[in-house]
């Protein structure tokens, strides 16, 4: 249980936390993001095709993915603040490597390395929130979080291109390296620990393996991991092909592919903001059916429209807006109630949320790498597919008579 100290911290700041945690889930995706409009910088300096380079994508995603089964239960025996070191002192290592990289290979390996570490402070920072609320108040508080960490697909495109305009790709790395350091100084001197230690002794190896089986074996858990994992995938497709597309395809400048990539991203962080405001009034689950419902109507219809032989950005830009607005709703609320009835293993089934997560984008984008042919019309199908996905597992899952607190 959470101490009365910690729990009214937890009431009196959590704007202090949603900063904290927001700055620690964002230098994971400002690796992610920040070098997206130099992939075709990077795939001529290094002699290498755009597969090749998006490989570096997929092993980040891919490190993200398998390392947070690691952190998970690390979270929970040592409690939160130790391991999240350990994942940022990696993360800066992994940014360095990838600034020194003088070949593809070397890059791809350096980036395993930063996502090794990248992944601690998004699966510890979730697992807080747990530690810290639960039903609508802990929708607010991962609503708020995605506010601040969401911040980051908006600048770090933008970042990016502007540190080219200064300096080689390699330099963006060296900015990673500094956020890196920055997020250090914030876990280590301004976020106080949330697991106490009379509940860490209740965690061990044998305990997370068990728990682990326990998570493996709740179809509920698993159905509200995939949607969010699926419709994490169907963000991730446009993150790993939209740089290929805006650019190569419609010719937009790097600094231009920056301020449309970011739009999207504006959708996705402004619904997610009234998460909490709702999630009080009807419930998480009517909140995410009818967010999944507006998402696939939305996706579909820009897939047939494209198939349909129109090939507008203008379109194209509108209809994504609008559906990465659906899309902050169902992943910050399918993630809260995931974790609703594990407070007591939540560093561990943050940790599988994760791992499912990313497994699963890193799996959907390496796939759909063989369908892309450098137009938009496959990146919107395989996004169409994923919004698919993700609202009939809406209509499975939140079929179940598994009781919700929040409701």
């Amino acid at each position: 249980m959470q101490s009365k100290d910690s729990a009214s911290s937890a009431g009196a700041g959590g704007s202090h936390h949603a900063i904290v945690l927001g700055l620690l889930s964002a230098v994971g995706l400002f690796a992610l993001d920040m070098y997206l409009p130099a992939l075709p910088t990077i795939s001529l300096d290094l002699h290498a095709d755009s597969h090749a380079v998006q490989a570096s994508l997929i092993s980040f995603f891919a490190a993200m993915a398998v390392s947070q089964i690691i952190y998970g239960p690390l979270s929970d025996m040592f409690g939160r603040k130790r391991p999240l070191y350990v994942g940022l002192v990696l993360y800066i290592l992994g940014a360095i490597g990838c600034a020194l990289s003088t070949d593809i290979g070397s890059l791809v390996a350096f980036r395993f390395i930063q996502g090794t570490g990248a992944c601690a402070g998004v699966v510890i920072a979730r697992a807080i929130v747990r530690d810290l609320h639960t039903g609508a108040a802990a929708a607010q508080l991962m609503s708020r979080l995605m506010l601040v960490f969401s911040i980051s697909p908006i600048l770090a495109p933008l970042a990016g291109s502007m540190v080219t305009v200064f300096g080689s790709w390699r330099l963006i790395f060296w900015v990673m390296v500094f956020a890196g350091v920055v997020g250090f100084v914030a876990g280590r001197f301004f976020l106080e620990e949330t697991r106490p230690v009379a509940v860490r002794s209740e965690s061990s190896l044998g305990g997370a393996l068990k728990a682990y089986g326990t998570l493996l074996r709740d179809p509920y858990y698993l159905g509200l991991v995939l949607m969010a994992s699926f419709g994490m995938s169907s963000y991730m497709i446009y993150v790993a092909n939209s740089s290929f597309v805006l650019i190569g395809h419609y010719g937009l400048s790097p600094t231009f592919y920056s301020l449309v990539f970011s739009v999207n991203a504006i959708g996705f962080i402004g619904m997610s903001q009234m998460n909490g405001w709702l999630a009080r009034r009807i419930g998480l689950r009517k909140v995410i059916r009818g967010a999944a419902s507006g998402y696939v109507l939305t996706m579909l219809a820009l897939a047939v429209i494209m198939a349909g032989g129109v090939d507008r950005l203008d379109i194209m830009a509108a209809l994504l807006f609008a559906g990465y607005a659906f899309l902050g709703m169902i992943v910050p609320n399918a993630a809260v109630l995931a974790l609703e009835h594990y407070g007591r293993i939540a560093g561990t089934a943050s940790a599988m949320m994760g791992t499912v997560q990313f497994m699963t984008s890193a799996l959907v984008v390496g796939v759909s790498g063989m369908f892309m042919d450098g137009t938009a019309r496959p990146m919107v199908a395989i996004i169409a597919i994923c919004s698919a996905v993700v609202f009939l597992l809406s209509i499975a899952v939140l079929k179940s008579r598994h009781v919700v607190a929040a409701e």
